[in-house]
């Protein structure tokens, strides 16, 4: 920057960061960095044998093909309540940055477990492509599940600031200068597998 700034004779201030703004900045890359490990925990979580049976399967049934699903990066969440938690705390990350992204619930008497469990996950994605949040869904027909669970609002994700598939779509939108809204995950995905990808 500086390089192109002397060639064009442009000005560039540069402004020292606060420590206050540096320990923010780090403590977003925490919550960027949990978030990503849950993507990848999730997406692996697919090739398992139950990930295949009951995740890969409906994915399939949805007419999704395989490298549609990888593109996306879908997964499943397995059916243990603790097994995120487990494998990331085992992985080395911090209670306090899984909790903090949503990713796991913390009782008053100490216990955490996962909030994702027994379904299938779509990891959201920012504009720059990092991993921001996850909604995900059941495939059980109890009417006393909640269908969709989305990460819930935290310093790197808030549902109400955050357009699904726009990070796969931005390049598309601004080459034809048009983008289409459509209303689920699923949409958006079988848009894209159908060569609409704006």
């Amino acid at each position: 920057l500086k390089y192109l700034a002397k060639k064009y004779h442009i000005e560039v201030v540069e402004k020292e960061e606060s420590a206050e703004e540096l320990a923010q900045k780090q403590h977003n890359e925490s919550l960027l960095l949990v978030s990503e490990y849950a993507y990848r925990f999730f997406r692996d979580s697919l090739q398992t044998p139950e990930g295949q049976a009951i995740g890969y399967q409906y994915f399939r049934s949805r007419g999704l093909e395989d490298e549609t699903i990888q593109k996306f990066g879908l997964g499943w969440a397995p059916v243990g309540r603790t097994t995120l938690y487990d494998s990331a705390r085992a992985a080395g990350y911090k209670e306090e940055f899984l909790t903090e992204t949503g990713l796991c619930l913390k009782f008053d008497d100490g216990r955490v477990v996962d909030r994702f469990y027994d379904r299938v996950v779509f990891p959201i994605h920012s504009v720059s492509g990092r991993v921001i949040g996850f909604g995900c869904r059941t495939l059980k027909s109890d009417k006393n599940i909640a269908k969709y669970m989305n990460s819930p609002t935290s310093e790197i994700y808030d549902k109400r600031h955050t357009l699904y598939g726009i990070y796969f779509a931005k390049s598309e939108i601004s080459r034809a200068d048009m983008c289409i809204l459509v209303e689920g995950y699923l949409d958006v995905i079988s848009m894209h597998q159908l060569g609409i990808r704006n």
